[in-house]
């Protein structure tokens, strides 16, 4: 069991370990401010070998240069803020088009049989309909009917309101699944996009979102729902960013920006980033290559 200590006592503790604080009451403010806990996490990356129980800092690793990584992500998180709200309100525009044109705009989307269910994963229309029935937005409780049963009933609901009550993820695998699996490439036509791949575009761009909204790092971390960028659109960032893998939170923000300029909802943001973050080394490097702490072998010093 780990005691609990002031922030006064954890910048104690850092120093102990080598790192050089230059302002211990700016660093202990930091601390009070964003949790100890939350910054080891980019510090991880400065210490000998944390994996193995070694928490000692590469001589020479300072808090202020750590700091310029943590706050480097934070800008990068609330830069995304914009775009992934863009992108999602382009897609339930398109998702609500799309069946009302092909399906009805009343009903249909609401039946059980209008998705394609994953084994034994919760039914999509349960989702939806848990979704429309937390909301309380005037435009969906003037369409819901109370029964005498517990389920309260939609056949009113038109989908261009019921879109909005739906959570992104829920958006994401009404996309993958709905109308036998065809709604997708249909809705890809709409925007005016690649078919290849969309529900898993989507599917990392919902990722993407979540880790924004709960402040988590972007900095060396590999994307677990990492979409299929198509080829071409990879090509086209890495000419402009240089060379970056797969899993790099890079490759989501190219596919984003794709999705974004075909649909026109929204200007790229790769170039804006490559312009304000290729001097800054350690969090270009961080982002282009994400690795482990154990595997980092003090690469991005």
């Amino acid at each position: 069991m780990k005691p609990s200590l002031s922030c006064e006592q954890q910048v104690a503790l850092m120093m102990q370990r080598g790192l050089v604080v230059d302002d211990t009451s700016a660093c202990a403010e930091f601390l009070a401010a964003n949790n100890y806990y939350r910054f080891s996490g980019y510090a991880r990356y400065y210490q000998r070998a944390p994996h193995l129980g070694d928490d000692s800092f590469v001589p020479g690793s300072t808090f202020d240069e750590i700091r310029a990584v943590y706050d480097a992500d934070e800008q990068l998180r609330a830069r995304l803020a914009v775009p992934l709200a863009r992108i999602e309100l382009m897609l339930r525009a398109h998702v609500a088009r799309v069946i009302a044109d092909e399906h009805g705009a009343y009903g249909r989307f609401l039946e059980e049989d209008f998705y394609t269910d994953v084994g034994d994963r919760e039914p999509t229309v349960e989702l939806c309909r848990r979704d429309i029935d937390r909301s309380k937005d005037r435009h969906i409780l003037r369409y819901r009917e109370d029964t005498a049963g517990d389920r309260a009933e939609y056949s009113r609901l038109p989908v261009w309101s019921a879109v909005e009550a739906w959570s992104f993820g829920t958006l994401s695998k009404a996309i993958e699944r709905g109308a036998g699996g065809t709604l997708v490439d249909a809705v890809a036509g709409s925007i005016g996009i690649a078919k290849a791949g969309l529900a898993y575009r989507v599917r990392s761009l919902v990722y993407l979102r979540n880790r924004c909204a709960h402040h988590s790092r972007l900095w060396h971390h590999s994307v677990l729902d990492a979409g299929p960028t198509p080829n071409n659109v990879r090509k086209q960032a890495k000419r402009r960013a240089g060379q970056f893998e797969p899993r790099s939170v890079l490759d989501v923000i190219a596919s984003l920006d794709d999705m974004l300029t075909r649909g026109k909802a929204a200007d790229p943001l790769l170039p804006d980033l490559v312009t304000e973050h290729r001097s800054n080394a350690a969090f270009w490097e961080g982002l282009v290559r994400p690795q482990s702490p154990r595997d980092h072998a003090c690469a991005s010093l």
